[in-house]
């Protein structure tokens, strides 16, 4: 079988794009979904957050795309979520995944994502590294490489 002209084959059934193809007629789009108790309020701090548009907002759930790249996250209202615990404790909900962000200036996007709603989280593994919890308690990782 060959690929598709202008596409490279990663996951099988799964065309991506050379970079040549606008955002919005690509195929190839890829995203998280979090549960949250209030799907639009979570886009809205997401949104905020990272400077994204919310794409969506229907009743239950919300979609946030950025500027450029094929990269989505979304919301789903869940009425019965529960919030996770960080760091881990047994017996408790625990986090199934972690966002990451990299960023120049930490303790200028720590500031930035505790005025949105964010916290800190009382625990934190390393110097370069903020754990927060978003407002409905997933954490996220800001970070400073190198």
């Amino acid at each position: 079988m060959s690929d598709p002209p202008g596409t490279i084959l990663g996951m099988r059934g799964r065309a991506q794009g050379d970079g040549s193809t606008p955002k919005d007629s690509r195929r190839d789009f890829w995203g998280v979904n979090l549960d949250a108790p209030d799907a639009h309020a979570l886009a809205d701090f997401y949104g905020e957050l990272l400077g994204w548009e919310i794409d969506k907002k229907d009743p239950q759930d919300a979609y946030l795309t950025p500027p450029d790249g094929v990269a989505y996250m979304a919301f789903q209202t869940n009425h019965d979520y529960v919030r996770p615990v960080w760091p881990a404790q047994p017996g408790e909900q625990q986090m199934m995944l972690h966002l990451d962000f990299e960023v120049t200036d930490l303790a200028a996007a720590v500031e930035h994502a505790v005025e949105l709603g964010a916290e800190e989280a009382g625990y934190q593994p390393q110097a370069n590294v903020r754990v927060m919890l978003d407002p409905a308690g997933h954490p996220f990782c800001l970070y400073r490489a190198g």
